[in-house]
């Protein structure tokens, strides 16, 4: 399992666990992680539909960097991407 990696990531610094569960854990992983918590990520995303349902509602309302690379990601795990979805604009310097 990949958690292993991910519970040590420094994108959780706030945070006294990991907790996959949780949309703010994850979206946090997304905004601050690094390319090897990515890639755990989605190792996990692999064997968790619930997961990447998760993820596709979590892209849909938060505003994160690189949103296209991780529709890109899900579409790789088999789900139906819709390319045209309006994503929050992370840049725009508000929040939702």
């Amino acid at each position: 399992m990949t958690t292993g990696r991910l519970a040590s990531s420094r994108a959780l610094w706030n945070r006294s666990r990991l907790a996959l569960e949780s949309d703010e854990t994850i979206a946090q992983i997304l905004d601050r992680g690094d390319l090897d918590d990515w890639r755990s990520l989605y190792a996990e995303m692999r064997h968790d539909p619930g997961l990447r349902a998760r993820m596709r509602r979590i892209l849909a309302r938060v505003p994160l960097p690189l949103p296209h690379f991780w529709l890109a990601a899900l579409s790789a795990l088999g789900e139906d991407v819709d390319w045209s979805i309006e994503l929050p604009d992370y840049y725009d310097g508000t929040s939702i």
